[in-house]
């Protein structure tokens, strides 16, 4: 049986970009890096929890993925660039198969993203994954509390999907090409990297769709101090989502679905054009979905949402 420093050596060592500033990565009691001396750096970490997170049986191909792209989505909120990465893997026991696929998934996100895999460390337990990001920024990243009244409000992508896309899993929809777009929304979502770097100077304020769309809004309505006011003509889930839920299921998914990992962002009106260049330049349709106005709390079509309807997962709630 192999042990954690032999799965780090064969598995866990130089995965992602070769990048010049890892002066020293896997191998030492630390990583060492040189950032830029005029850059910002971001720091993030999320954790995966089997049966949480993803289901028991999720492929451990799209369960590396996923421990990498939940934490590039965060980056890419904050307008950064991702460039190294920590992983802590837990394990019940070892199966090199699992752990193989596991960096295999990791990896190919990581080349895409010339994100380097730095360090880490691996332990007996629970089925859990940690990994902890560092990114850099040039210009003032993007925040949360920087919404102002007269803002629009956007969101990236297909909101929904990737809700729809676990409910499919979960219903024994693995191989059907007909669901293959719903559940690749949630196997492999697409952090939306290029286009936080493309708002950055545009956008007043953005967040990660990870909770959902309603319950990550209203972050940046709370932290700004102002009110989201959301019209419901505005929202159009996608045909395949309506396909698998129905219209109105649909536009629940496309609230209070999470794990779309899309980016929530206001903008002044004035900025539009340069809201649609960045959406052009990243490849990603982009879709104003309401206003900023002043006020507390989130409302749909004029009516105010009772906080318990967007307040998202919480792992410790009742």
């Amino acid at each position: 049986m192999r042990s954690e420093f032999d799965l780090i050596k064969r598995y866990l060592t130089g995965l992602g970009s070769a990048r010049d500033d890892v002066i020293c990565g896997v191998g030492d009691d630390a990583a060492i890096v040189t950032p830029s001396a005029d850059a910002t750096l971001l720091l993030a970490l999320d954790t995966l929890v089997d049966g949480v997170h993803f289901p028991t049986d999720c492929p451990a191909e799209s369960v590396g993925y996923r421990a990498l792209a939940v934490n590039l989505s965060d980056i890419a909120a904050m307008g950064g660039r991702p460039c190294w990465a920590l992983v802590g893997l837990t394990l019940p026991a070892v199966d090199e198969a699992w752990v193989a696929g596991f960096a295999r998934g990791l990896d190919w996100l990581a080349r895409a993203h010339d994100v380097a895999v730095v360090g880490g460390d691996v332990t007996r337990g629970p089925l859990t994954i940690s990994v902890q990001i560092t990114g850099s920024c040039a210009a003032p990243p993007l925040r949360r509390d920087g919404a102002r009244v007269g803002d629009e409000l956007w969101v990236s992508g297909r909101p929904g999907e990737a809700s729809a896309g676990l409910e499919a899993w979960q219903a024994g929809e693995r191989s059907s090409s007909r669901w293959q777009g719903l559940r690749n929304a949630f196997l492999a979502p697409q952090p939306r990297v290029l286009l936080g770097q493309a708002l950055c100077g545009v956008a007043s304020a953005a967040i990660d769709v990870s909770d959902g769309l309603l319950a990550d809004a209203g972050h940046i309505g709370s932290a700004s101090g102002v009110a989201l006011h959301i019209t419901g003509s505005r929202l159009q889930p996608s045909a395949r989502l309506q396909a698998w839920a129905g219209p109105a299921q649909a536009q629940t998914a496309y609230l209070a679905g999470g794990d779309d990992y899309e980016l929530c962002f206001t903008a002044p009106p004035a900025a539009r054009r340069q809201v649609m260049a960045a959406a052009r330049a990243a490849r990603t349709p982009v879709r104003c979905i309401g206003a900023v106005r002043a006020g507390e709390g989130l409302y749909l079509d004029g009516q105010a949402l009772a906080a318990n309807k967007f307040a998202g997962y919480e792992h410790f709630g009742s």
